[in-house]
């Protein structure tokens, strides 16, 4: 069960990256939430997939019995899922609010939609009229 997540982890991230290298926006945001998703999978699978019981300590004891499950890469999980949640949620905006202004979704045209750097003092001066 462990190889077939761990290959399963690898085409997620490697069809990320095939992704991110892209020029849609559109197509950058599916790759990170593939990004997300396939790191996800790498921790869940490193934690070692086992079929043990939950990590309660009975009454009277001191450790729980073995064997049992890893919790921390679960928590690991659930924390990297609410940031990746928030991280895509902003990339959306992001992107909505470059199509809005540009009525594009290539990454190209993000240089187009900024304003021309300022200029020197001198470069003012010699525009002013006399």
């Amino acid at each position: 069960m462990e190889q077939i997540t761990a290959i399963v982890s690898g085409v997620l991230l490697a069809a990320s990256f095939y992704l991110l290298m892209r020029r849609s926006l559109l197509r950058f945001v599916i790759g990170l939430i593939l990004l997300s998703n396939g790191v996800n999978l790498l921790i869940f699978t490193m934690g070692r997939l086992t079929p043990a019981q939950p990590p309660l300590i009975p009454y009277g004891a001191k450790v729980p019995p073995e064997p049992y499950a890893n919790p921390l890469p679960q928590a690991l999980i659930l924390t990297a899922i609410v940031i990746s949640f928030g991280l895509l949620a902003f990339t959306l905006v992001l992107v909505y609010r470059h199509f809005a202004e540009g009525e594009s979704i290539e990454s190209d045209d993000v240089r187009a939609s900024e304003s021309d750097p300022p200029l020197d003092v001198d470069e003012e001066a010699k525009r002013l009229p006399a």
